[in-house]
């Protein structure tokens, strides 16, 4: 395997040295391209209770062109579709190689604290966010619960159950 790239090292260093507040991006033991990512829902936002998985790949031509990015948790979303693909303009026509791996993850966190359904992914979650937001807003809160692991229950300790 080719040596990692500087640029790579020192974003993955800073990640873990600086790390931003509610996301963790932790490189594979077996592949230092590829992260596993953990994003905590914004708070007043449908999502604000999950924990999110999400996997992230730095191609090749990294940092000329985008890392790819997808949710493992399932989501219910206008801009992320069924398989977690991310509709996000940073991660297509407007990545730019001075971007970092924080700021597409700082952006996907804002993208989950407001969905914008005019530029759907999911055609269908778009819809009903348009015409009933507050269905589908309680439908978004209904999947947190159910598919994102929540604060609560990754915070808490197990040892009450050793008496």
């Amino acid at each position: 395997m080719a040596a990692l790239p500087k640029r790579i090292i020192k974003e993955t260093e800073r990640l873990v040295s600086d790390p931003v507040p509610g996301i963790t991006a932790v490189p594979s033991d077996d592949n230092l391209r590829y992260f596993h990512v953990t994003i905590d829902g914004p708070d007043s936002s449908p999502y604000s209770s999950g924990v999110f998985d999400l996997e992230l790949y730095l191609p090749d031509d990294y940092p000329m062109c985008a890392p790819k990015v997808r949710f493992l948790t399932k989501i219910y979303h206008p801009n992320i579709d069924k398989l977690g693909r991310i509709c996000l303009d940073v991660l297509k026509d407007n990545w730019s190689p001075a971007l970092q791996i924080r700021t597409i993850l700082l952006s996907i966190q804002a993208l989950l604290g407001a969905p914008n359904p005019d530029d759907p992914l999911a055609n269908d979650v778009a819809e009903d966010w348009k015409q009933d937001e507050k269905r589908a807003v309680q439908v978004a809160k209904e999947w947190t619960e159910k598919y994102a692991k929540s604060k609560e229950i990754a915070t808490t300790s197990t040892t009450e159950e050793s008496v």
